[in-house]
């Protein structure tokens, strides 16, 4: 395989450099999946890596040097053929069921998908009903290939409001135009792009501290992409949530939201966070293997001696995934590596205990508590619990809640 030139090399592995995407797509968990030349971003934030470390045989028959198009489909009616990763390479079309490659692929494109062209720009799966039919949206330059799984007949669409679309993407239900390092957000039977578009996709869909000049951190906290680091509410119900350099506070009662760096306002954490809960009218802020102590106030007061050691004041070693207190009570709930603990903050010395599994989710990104129960973070979504004891008892997810619109207002 011919190397890349230093220079291409560190600047496909940067994607806040404002890099254009080769294909997009997510796996059987809902992970993103960012390609670039024979490189691969995992998720929206983190370092690239070869795409033949996951998807080795593409290498093997093609020679990779890049992924025209992807998309994960979605055909229940057909098992072997549903929560397939497809990938179109050239004339080619390879498919994989959890990152192995699936008996007698490669394939033609025309094979598996008649009426199809080759060299491709972009594919994106539309299931019903957001389509009229189980369908998969092909993108060549400015044509556009509604393809009916079921029949394996092919409709030519005139988009003409769309831009050319170099990767496309369906994501929490909506779809995502990506063109150079800007996306549009459309509707997949017309067409039709509403809303002020393109955006950065900088902004939305990758964890990025400073790409340009743009101060405007409301919009693109409010309606980012990418996971929460941590979340609290504090005594009076304010909210505040946790991404990389930034926070979102939204205040209580008159639903005010407000975004701004991290080091802003808690200039000793600088970012990052790892997980955040409120006692006492005070932040404690977890970054590695420390504690943080803030007063809440305007502005927040540092306390004089931290940070210090999460081992010796909670009773339990860094990093953590997530922390939560539920109101009136002194109980610090610690979630570490699938596990929730106890720590009871009036007790001297503080240790964990009280160790319970939990095993309706792999990994929490963060966890909040309130008088209507305990909201945990995960991805995209939140779940709703009635109590901590209901949520490491619990069997099975409740309704998923979207974070952007649900919780922060964005409506696209």
């Amino acid at each position: 395989m011919k190397l890349l030139p230093q220079a291409l090399f560190l600047s496909v592995r940067d994607r806040c450099k404002g890099i254009e995407m080769d294909a997009v797509t997510v796996n059987e968990e809902g992970i993103p999946y960012f390609f670039k030349e024979d490189h691969l971003f995992k998720g929206f934030h983190g370092q690239a890596e070869l795409s033949n470390k996951s998807f080795a045989e593409l290498d093997d028959h093609h020679h990779l040097g890049h992924v025209d198009a992807a998309f994960r489909m979605h055909y229940e009616d057909d098992p072997n053929h549903h929560d397939r990763m497809f990938f179109f390479l050239d004339n080619k079309v390879f498919a994989y069921y959890q990152h192995k490659l699936e008996a007698g692929y490669p394939k033609a494109i025309s094979e598996v998908f008649p009426g199809i062209p080759d060299h491709l720009d972009a594919a994106v799966e539309c299931p019903k009903p957001e389509c009229v039919e189980d369908s998969v949206i092909f993108f060549k330059k400015n044509e556009i290939f509604h393809f009916y799984v079921k029949n394996k007949t092919v409709d030519e669409r005139d988009f003409r409001s769309m831009p050319n679309c170099t990767s496309a993407f369906r994501f929490m239900e909506h779809y995502y135009c990506f063109h150079g390092h800007k996306f549009s957000k459309f509707d997949p039977k017309t067409g039709e792009v509403r809303g002020k578009y393109p955006k950065d996709a900088r902004k939305f869909f990758m964890r990025c501290s400073k790409f340009d000049e743009d101060n405007d951190h409301e919009e693109r906290e409010r309606c980012s992409r990418v996971h929460l680091d941590a979340i609290t509410s504090d005594d009076a119900g304010n909210i505040y949530a946790f991404r990389g350099h930034h926070y979102i506070r939204k205040d209580e009662g008159n639903d005010t939201l407000r975004a701004d760096t991290i080091e802003s306002a808690f200039k000793e954490l600088h970012s990052e966070v790892d997980a955040v809960f409120s006692y006492n009218s005070h932040l404690y802020m977890i970054k590695d293997d420390q504690l943080f102590v803030y007063r809440v106030g305007e502005p927040h007061t540092h306390l004089d001696g931290y940070p210090k050691p999460v081992q010796a004041e909670l009773g339990i070693k860094g990093p953590i995934d997530a922390a939560f207190v539920c109101q009136d009570r002194h109980i610090a709930h610690i979630i570490k590596d699938r596990h929730m603990y106890d720590v009871d903050m009036s007790a001297t010395p503080r240790t964990a205990t009280n160790k319970r599994p939990i095993s309706i989710l792999k990994k929490v990104d963060g966890a909040m508590c309130g008088p209507g129960g305990v909201k945990v973070f995960r991805g995209n979504h939140y779940y709703h619990f009635e109590s901590p004891k209901t949520f490491v008892a619990a069997r099975a997810l409740p309704e998923q809640h979207r974070i952007s619109l649900e919780l922060f207002g964005c409506d696209h």
